[in-house]
């Protein structure tokens, strides 16, 4: 196996893992797993480096809070009293911007948001992230370094669903 293919299995299994934590904590018929994403899978690291992105990709991040962040994969990081998803998520933040920052990424928006404008009208996203990294290499770096992956569990409380999508720009037609 090529050292780029080990370095996208190792994301993958290791924010799996950190995932599968939170998941064997709750009872499977909850929800139907197929219906939240909160983790990549390894086809999808394998599908990501396997686009041979040259320089920059921008990483659009879509996130549906839970009403009450759960902390029971990761009570080590679980506050006193109970707080929202969207609070867990803003400590998942201020955890990982040094990590971000020291990799050569930067966060580019945040914003909040809603209901679709077009789109389908039962679906909402209550918040919007956009992350720039310089290079697919600079990204796995940052998404491997063990001092980030300790505050993953911030993000895994935070979330009941998530949608990360690897942007590369391209110029405008003429």
């Amino acid at each position: 196996m090529s050292g780029k293919w080990a370095v996208g299995n190792s994301i993958c299994a290791r924010m799996r893992r950190s995932a599968l934590k939170f998941r064997d904590a709750h009872d499977p018929h909850e929800r139907d797993p197929m219906t939240a994403y909160l983790e990549p899978s390894q086809e999808s690291g394998r599908a990501f480096v396997r686009r041979t992105i040259k320089g920059e990709v921008v990483m659009l991040n879509l996130m549906r809070f839970r009403d009450v962040a759960d902390y029971s994969a990761t009570p080590g990081l679980a506050p006193e009293k109970p707080i929202s998803g969207a609070e867990a998520y803003d400590r998942y933040i201020a955890h990982t911007m040094p990590y971000l920052i020291a990799s050569g990424g930067e966060l580019l928006f945040l914003g909040e948001g809603g209901a679709f404008f077009i789109g389908p009208e039962a679906e909402r996203w209550d918040r919007v992230m956009l992350v720039r990294q310089r290079s697919v290499g600079a990204f796995m770096a940052f998404a491997t370094n063990e001092g980030y992956l300790a505050g993953i569990g911030h993000r895994t409380a935070a979330l009941e669903d998530s949608r990360l999508l690897p942007l590369v720009e391209m110029a405008p037609p003429l």
